[in-house]
């Protein structure tokens, strides 16, 4: 019998009913498990919805076991960010041991349909070294390779019948973070054949771009792995709100003006000017309710852009509160960097993603 762990604060709870109203993997922060993990290389037999598809011994850890817990493992330590577990696999290793995993999605993508899939990942503290990309593997079959090294391009087109969708999510830098959690992210446009994927390394050692991280360096490359996200893009999301004096009711909009500077959450005039703009549209229709959401670029903490971002939310849902609005007819949360909308690596593209939405609902007649 499967148990689900219940998951601490509320800024979780509201981020995992975020992802889970719009994520097609399951279990995505790997907290539906069969049994406590006690054991290594158990991954595909304690934990639902997910497998392995080679011989390699990818492991689940999780604050319910002593032997398989968290913050403290085998390989260092690393604290939880959602829920109670995260899964742990090599992704460089001697003589091209590599480790995966599997997760099957709710439904098939759409082909021609754009789409986002995002992950964090942290380095475990006893690594030599840290890589440079991730690589994720879609298919229209589930796989399994009786290997224990790489899934090279050679071992897939010996399975007949099987189509794949190959992505490549590089970074600046290395992913050499041991502390904290980063988020590791891309976009790309559906081929229609997606039904499984897989993530990984799928390098030989050769091939590989590494850093070592230590002098004497003779293990591999160990990373954490948390909060699996694929979801499609909504392309009618409206950015340029509040100037036709209309609004769409359960679209998501975006504030054209209140784009924070780095690191704050104080409104700017600017943005009281759209915010004000907002109240007179709500006017004094007292069934029309909002949402609004708070989100951060993709520096710092995941628990600090947790927070920062609620707090964007909340200033804006304070200056309707006084402009007016009933209380009750507001709703606030924040989602870190976990919903990108452009580019982290330009001061641009992070600008663009420290940004506040907002959805108006209709409250249904009683």
């Amino acid at each position: 019998m499967f148990r689900i762990k219940h998951i601490i604060g509320s800024a979780c709870l509201l981020y995992m009913a975020m992802v889970q109203s719009q994520n097609l993997v399951q279990n995505p922060s790997f907290e539906v498990f069969e049994n406590c993990p006690e054991r290594l290389g158990n991954f595909d037999v304690d934990v639902r919805f997910w497998s392995t598809p080679t011989e390699g011994s990818t492991d689940y850890f999780n604050v319910c076991s002593t032997k398989m817990g968290a913050p403290e493992n085998f390989n260092g330590r690393q604290h939880v960010n959602f829920g109670e577990g995260y899964a742990g696999l090599y992704l460089y290793a001697p003589d091209d041991y590599r480790e995966y995993l599997q997760g099957e999605l709710t439904k098939p993508l759409v082909k021609g349909k754009k789409y986002q899939i995002s992950f964090y990942v942290s380095l475990a503290e006893r690594s030599d070294f840290a890589i440079k990309e991730f690589g994720i593997l879609f298919s229209d079959e589930k796989l399994y390779v009786p290997i224990k090294k790489e899934l090279s391009k050679k071992q897939l087109y010996k399975i007949k019948g099987n189509t794949y969708n190959y992505l490549e999510i590089g970074y600046s830098n290395f992913y050499s973070d041991t502390k904290d959690w980063v988020l590791v992210h891309t976009q790309f446009v559906a081929k229609g054949t997606e039904k499984y994927f897989v993530l990984g390394n799928f390098k030989n050692n050769n091939r590989t771009r590494k850093f070592k991280t230590k002098k004497d360096a003779k293990q591999g490359s160990y990373y954490y792995i948390d909060m699996v996200t694929i979801n499609a893009i909504d392309t009618s999301v409206a950015t340029t709100i509040l100037d036709s004096g209309s609004l769409e009711l359960d679209k998501t909009h975006v504030f054209r003006n209140i784009l924070f500077p780095f690191d704050t959450f104080q409104l700017l005039e600017s943005a009281k000017a759209d915010i004000n703009k907002l109240f007179d549209f709500l006017g004094n229709d007292s069934s029309l309710q909002i949402t609004i959401d708070g989100h951060t670029d993709n520096v710092g903490t995941v628990a600090y852009n947790q927070q920062l971002s609620s707090l964007r939310a909340q200033v804006v849902a304070e200056y309707l509160i006084e402009l007016g609005v009933a209380p009750n007819k507001i709703k606030w949360r924040g989602f870190g960097g976990s919903m990108p909308v452009a580019t982290n690596s330009t001061e641009e593209g992070r600008q663009r993603n420290r940004r506040v939405t907002f959805v108006i609902t209709r409250q249904p007649v009683q």
